[in-house]
């Protein structure tokens, strides 16, 4: 028997090779399909993973509450006046009163920030200027490059120390180590006011904005001090002079994040944040809720989505190539009647005719399949040469990516690989069946006589 299935086999090899463009051509249907499966799965998963990874980072058992400001409120008017500061956003009073009055919450971390400009010598740099608390750096993940991070003691003592993000430190200090040495931050009246910096971060990747109440987020222009010196430096009325008019805003937070004591009193108790805060900023809008671990299980649910449409497409190119096959067989059929109307006079019968035409299907679907798997498996370093190659050729279209497209890479999933093996042999035994069985069905004696 597989004496007898080994020279089937080689039948249709032989068949095969007879029109080797014929069959390659018919094979890159399958090829392309199978790689296809891999490659939109692979590049979907990578997708999703990088839109998760953003979504963990803030914290799966953290609620972020963050001022917005209002789409009515007008703080700004031209030089003609002073300008008119009208205050919003979330308080310490709501800070103190959310500590206190939920128990499912452990901790609490207060964060403010605004525009401002460091000097050193000539140099100057536009940031953002982050008044925090030591537990700002675990919160956000950040990593120190040396030094120390704004500690405890700073703000009881209201001190004049800073840490640099990675871009600052470069763009004010160059090669120098920073450590110990002051930099100027512009002051409420526009004076300059010597900090001295205690350490440097690493760099860390801009976070994508993540629904209506959480904007994106760059690191790497930040300056960090103590919040008690922020408060007592700046205050809550911040006044910015720019290009003859007056901006000024009066915000006591910037951000609360708030650390649950278990994951699963995190929804119930973002309902009680959203009821309490309510209760005191009726008279408008100026807040808004960032829940990640809300946002993961929708993330999770979307990937769901997002590979099975994938797949689908994908599918498509799978169900084109069997079209393919199915095609060149029939037309295979129609160009070996004779030969089909000999073996049928020799003795074979109905079902040798089928098993040939099966196997050729079958050895074409195999190797287009397997050539398929093979390239799919190469799609990380075939995707890391194409950003190269943009890169090299068309940089301005490269640096006007977004760093979160640029840093997407895929990631094949395991299942795809017999998946989209077992589909394209599927479709090589469905797709040929009917080829198989028209050849099979000939009359010996009409085919002995076809020409």
């Amino acid at each position: 028997m597989f004496l007898f299935w080994l020279r089937t086999c080689q039948l249709g090899v032989k068949s095969l090779l007879l029109h080797p463009m014929r069959s390659i051509l018919t094979m890159l249907g399958i090829f392309i399909g199978v790689a296809s499966v891999i490659y939109l799965l692979a590049f979907g998963e990578g997708i999703s993973r990088k839109a998760s990874e953003q979504i963990e980072s803030l914290g799966a058992t953290n609620i972020i509450v963050r001022t917005i400001k209002p789409a009515e409120l007008n703080l700004s008017n031209n030089s003609g006046g002073g300008p008119s500061v009208t205050p919003y956003g979330i308080t310490r009073a709501d800070f103190d009163r959310l500590k206190s009055t939920i128990p499912t919450i452990s901790d609490a971390i207060p964060v403010r920030e605004i525009r401002r400009t460091f000097n050193r010598g000539g140099k100057r740099v536009d940031g953002r200027l982050v008044g925090c608390t030591a537990k700002y750096q675990d919160i956000n993940r950040l990593k120190l490059e040396r030094g120390r991070f704004i500690e405890d003691f700073d703000g009881k003592n209201r001190l004049n120390f800073c840490v640099l993000a990675d871009r600052v430190a470069v763009e004010l200090f160059g090669y120098e180590d920073p450590i110990g040495r002051t930099i100027n931050i512009q002051s409420t009246s526009n004076m300059p006011v010597p900090y001295t910096v205690v350490g440097v971060m690493e760099h860390k990747d801009a976070s994508a904005g993540i629904g209506g109440s959480f904007t994106s987020q760059d690191f790497t222009n930040d300056v960090y001090v103590p919040i008690e010196t922020f408060w007592a430096r700046f205050g809550d009325e911040i006044i910015n002079f720019s290009g003859g008019s007056v901006e000024a805003e009066k915000v006591e937070l910037s951000q609360i994040t708030l650390q649950v004591s278990h994951r699963d009193h995190v929804m119930e108790t973002s309902e009680l944040i959203r009821m309490t805060i309510d209760r005191h900023h009726r008279r408008m809008k100026d807040y808004g809720i960032t829940v990640p671990l809300e946002l993961l299980r929708q993330a999770e649910n979307t990937r769901i989505m997002f590979m099975v449409f994938m797949g689908m497409i994908a599918g498509i190119s799978l169900l084109v190539g069997g079209i393919g096959i199915m095609n060149i067989m029939l037309a295979t059929v129609t160009e070996r009647t004779r030969e089909i109307g000999i073996r049928r006079a020799l003795g074979a019968k109905r079902a040798d005719i089928v098993r040939q035409f099966l196997v050729e299907t079958i050895v074409l679907s195999v190797v287009g399949g397997a050539l398929g798997i093979i390239a799919g498996l190469g799609c990380l370093p075939i995707t890391k040469q194409v950003w190269w190659l943009i890169a090299t050729y068309l940089p301005e279209m490269y640096a006007a990516l977004p760093d979160t497209v640029r840093g997407i890479e895929p990631i094949i999933v395991g299942w795809s690989i017999p998946l989209s093996f077992g589909v394209s042999v599927t479709i090589g035994v469905v797709f040929g069946l009917y080829p198989a069985a028209r050849a099979a069905a000939m009359d010996p004696i009409e085919a002995l006589r076809h020409e």
